[in-house]
């Protein structure tokens, strides 16, 4: 699950994507303990999604483009109204896709934070077609508004 994130988002070469270490880990999970969600089989994880709730303001920042996404990450504190979800990244292998894991999983976690912060809005940065289809679908779901940065080349 590891090389497919690394070979299909290559963060480590790119200076504007979050690079989820341990520290960003804890970080995240300060912020909702559902930000990270999983699907595994008996050989281990098969899908993996990320969400990150974030404010209003950062969010209309990070959409036109006046920040990067660790800064949004950084920006971020756990102490203010988190009213923005960032579908940040969806991973599955190649052998479970088309199942709606990434739907049922980001569903669920957006459940969650909605206990705990007032969701109003959603926005993605597509990766790919297939990333922002899924962010549609996850949106007209979750009956929220949902905000896009211009697609990534």
């Amino acid at each position: 699950m590891m090389q497919l994130i690394d070979r299909v988002f290559a963060v480590k070469n790119d200076p504007e994507q979050l690079d989820v270490d341990d520290r960003v880990m804890q970080h995240l999970l300060r912020l909702h303990p559902a930000v990270f969600a999983e699907h595994s089989d008996e050989n281990g994880p098969v899908a993996w999604v990320l969400l990150i709730p974030t404010t209003l303001a950062l969010m209309e920042r990070f959409i036109r483009s006046e920040i990067t996404e660790k800064q949004l990450v950084d920006l971020t504190r756990a102490d203010k109204p988190l009213e923005a979800l960032y579908l940040c990244s969806a991973t599955v292998l190649e052998e479970y896709r088309r199942q709606g894991l990434t739907l049922r999983l980001a569903l669920e976690s957006i459940e969650k934070i909605r206990q705990n912060h007032p969701l109003k809005a959603l926005f993605v940065w597509p990766f790919s077609d297939e990333g922002d289809a899924a962010a549609t679908a996850i949106a007209a779901k979750a009956e929220l508004p949902l905000y896009k940065r211009e697609k990534r080349e």
